[in-house]
């Protein structure tokens, strides 16, 4: 690069991204900034330096995570007063994204302060561009765990027509699945794991027809489809059909028979998959 079209690093606050999974997903200009940082914050100081290390970066690391933030502010405030560089990181992806940092960065705000984002690795949009789904999307982040709470929450989210991306714990994915299902049937999912990793994998289904799991690790990040626009008019299922769909559900799945009869009869999916449940 032309030295002269370099950025120029001033003191300030510099928010950067950092890879989701594969180091190789790391800038150039985010290992610039973090070289010439003076103090770099960062969740966890075990696991940034683990990549702090794989770059040959030795700058000073000093934990910022949400049980400390309040504390650390104004000391960090203080130090980029003095004309130094601080940098802001999170364990992966983009700080301040569901991650701690907001504090900081309107503090630094308020007191106008210099702050600069430094683009790169980003859970949300890695996922939402393989979707398949419309690129309009509402990120939630992490939904409460209170039942009542997330209640209030996914009513409230049911009828907005966009996607919606949320970052769930692979541990509670069934039980969130499990109350998709009483609000999202008429949209699709697609469930991202290990992003940018080796065992990578993306699973893709509707929502009434998705199954739970045993074997998903780590956080997960999870889109719904924009709402599914059924182009059929749904009807009665008639009894030689139901007849049908009772000699199919003893031989095949309830996702199979659904989307078979579905193709042959032009009745919904969720209809058939709903008398599938009834009678099973």
């Amino acid at each position: 690069m032309d030295k002269k079209k370099q950025q120029i690093i001033t003191s300030g606050l510099y928010l950067v991204s950092t890879p989701i999974g594969n180091l190789e997903d790391m800038t150039f200009r985010a290992l610039n900034i973090l070289k010439k940082s003076d103090i770099i914050l960062c969740e966890d100081t075990r696991r940034s330096g683990k990549l702090l290390s794989h770059f040959n970066i030795k700058n000073k690391l000093m934990s910022y995570h949400k049980f400390n933030e309040e504390k650390i502010t104004t000391y960090v405030v203080d130090f980029i007063k003095k004309n130094k560089i601080v940098s802001l990181i999170s364990d992966a992806g983009t700080p301040t994204i569901s991650d701690p940092g907001i504090i900081l960065l309107n503090k630094c705000i308020n007191e106008k302060l210099f702050v600069c984002p430094i683009p790169g690795p980003s859970a949300v949009t890695s996922a939402i561009s393989i979707s398949g789904f419309s690129d309009k999307y509402l990120f939630y982040g992490f939904l409460s765990k209170k039942e009542k709470e997330l209640k209030k929450i996914l009513t409230s989210l049911e009828n907005i027509d966009y996607c919606l991306v949320f970052f769930i714990p692979a541990l509670k994915i069934n039980f969130y699945l499990s109350q998709f299902k009483k609000y999202f049937l008429d949209r699709k999912i697609v469930i991202a794991k290990e992003m940018t990793k080796i065992h990578e994998k993306f699973i893709r289904n509707e929502i009434e027809l998705i199954s739970d799991f045993t074997d998903l690790k780590g956080e997960l990040t999870v889109i719904l489809s924009e709402k599914i626009k059924e182009k059929k008019i749904e009807k009665e299922i008639s009894e030689s059909v139901k007849i049908e769909i009772k000699k199919m559900i003893k031989k095949y799945s309830l996702r199979d028979v659904a989307e078979f009869i579905s193709k042959k009869e032009n009745l919904s999916k969720k209809l058939i998959y709903n008398y599938c449940l009834k009678i099973k």
